[in-house]
């Protein structure tokens, strides 16, 4: 848990906000007490809280006047209301509404604790990535509170003073040109061109055009001169998305340019200075292609002067209430939908979910569950149904041919009670090879022993 989020406390009853205060500062949490609703709006920007727990019957503004406001203004920020006349229909009500949690009095305090650590991960400290410092304009697409994307944000951060290549490696989905973009915007290049292109989206003929450019007469079509994006990139970034699907001759050319600073037309005789910064992505494994002859060695080298890895969303499940808030609102003002948020338990399905489309596939669920839900708070039977029908679940081919490797290594040590000369031969791959397979795949040989001995 995290030890430094903050819970706004309101209740006009001072006896019960001192105990309350007394019981979640106990449990590690930054509390601040306030004794109206009134006061809760005008020290909310002051305290910033992840959580607001208030009572339901105040005078002045009561507890669902208060979370009306709320809502309005910090849409994702979690309200657990407290009260002495609850009834069901009220309860039903205020949930039906966004309300996170309705609970009547008298409570025991491990319900409540039990209610506030789950708003806590729901909410993903929604508030605290709107509004914390730290989101400098360089970052602002990145939504995170990951300790793993702010360890690839502050390599990010520290690379693009320099004009080193940058080679983003990540799964399809994980948002490797918001990144590319990221890093460009934190350069000294930031007010020049950023100019991107998906090498794999792209036949083989056209995208030497396309790099590079070419004259008139150079092939048929070619009516006129075209400046290619290298050129269109002078002074900015260029970043070359699935890098690996670039063809073997073009991978060549891509070298050259690289180590001259020249760009040569298709049909041109001479070289054209440029001047870029290169940022390359893939989601293919480089060293296997290399290995398979299908990847330049010195492009590589030339390529990955730095590199960042990113996590899948699954490794970082406590963005994904941030995401999925941000799509929703979003969404909802690009579909004209009044939808304002989840119920918990359609987001604590979107927590526990697999992700194998990563954002992508997040991005599609919201999509879907804000177009067609009913009610302004979107259900956890429509987020399980969108689950199951979202066409990202399909992998992708080097997604589907990894899993085959390692169902089918896994397989292998299994028939052969972890042995790897026997598992290498049944394979038919030499042991060095097979380790190597092992390694990428984190299979344990050992593991497959002692599974064996168990089941002798």
């Amino acid at each position: 848990m995290d030890r430094a989020q903050r819970i706004l406390l309101v209740d006009d009853d001072p006896g019960l906000l001192r105990l309350l205060s007394i019981r979640l500062r106990s449990a590690g949490y930054q509390v601040a007490a306030v004794e109206s609703g009134h006061e809760a709006l005008a020290n909310l920007a002051a305290v910033r809280p992840q959580l607001v727990i208030t009572d339901l019957r105040m005078d002045g503004m009561d507890g669902m006047a208060l979370f009306d406001n709320i809502r309005e203004r910090h849409p994702t920020l979690p309200v657990i209301i407290l009260t002495a006349h609850g009834s069901i229909p009220d309860a039903v009500e205020a949930t039906k509404r966004g309300v996170f949690s309705f609970l009547t009095k008298p409570f025991d305090s491990s319900d409540l604790m039990e209610q506030v650590e789950k708003a806590l991960t729901l909410s993903g400290g929604a508030e605290e990535g709107q509004e914390d410092g730290r989101q400098a304009p360089w970052r602002s697409e990145i939504i995170t509170r990951s300790p793993l994307m702010e360890d690839v944000l502050g390599r990010a951060r520290m690379v693009a003073d320099s004009d080193a290549s940058v080679f983003i490696q990540g799964d399809s989905g994980t948002g490797k040109e918001l990144m590319a973009r990221a890093v460009h915007k934190a350069s000294p290049r930031a007010d020049k061109p950023f100019v991107a292109i998906n090498c794999g989206a792209i036949p083989e003929t056209l995208l030497e055009s396309e790099l590079f450019g070419h004259k008139k007469g150079a092939f048929t079509g070619a009516t006129q001169d075209q400046k290619g994006l290298f050129q269109a990139a002078h002074g900015g970034t260029l970043f070359l998305d699935e890098i690996g699907d670039m063809p073997l001759t073009l991978q060549v050319k891509l070298l050259r340019v690289l180590q001259e600073r020249l760009v040569r037309p298709v049909g041109a005789t001479e070289g054209i200075p440029v001047d870029v910064r290169i940022i390359t992505a893939t989601h293919r494994d480089l060293g296997e292609e290399m290995g398979e002859g299908r990847f330049r060695e010195d492009l590589y080298y030339r390529l990955n002067v730095v590199a960042l890895e990113l996590p899948p969303l699954a490794d970082r499940s406590e963005d994904i209430p941030l995401l999925a808030s941000h799509f929703l609102s979003q969404l909802a003002e690009k579909y004209g939908k009044t939808v304002k948020g989840f119920a918990p338990e359609a987001m604590e399905r979107l927590v526990s979910a697999p992700w194998p489309g990563n954002v992508r596939q997040l991005f599609n669920v919201v999509e879907q569950v804000v177009t067609l839900s009913p009610t302004p708070i979107i259900s956890e039977d429509l987020v399980q149904r969108a689950l199951n029908e979202d066409p990202e679940e399909l992998p992708s081919f080097a997604d589907a041919r990894r899993e085959f490797e390692r169902e089918y290594l896994a397989r292998v040590l299994q028939m052969t009670g972890g042995n790897v000369s026997q598992a290498a031969r049944l394979a038919k791959r030499n042991r060095t090879e097979f380790y190597k397979l092992l390694n990428r795949h984190h299979l344990d040989p050992t593991l497959f022993k002692q599974s064996a001995r168990s089941e002798g």
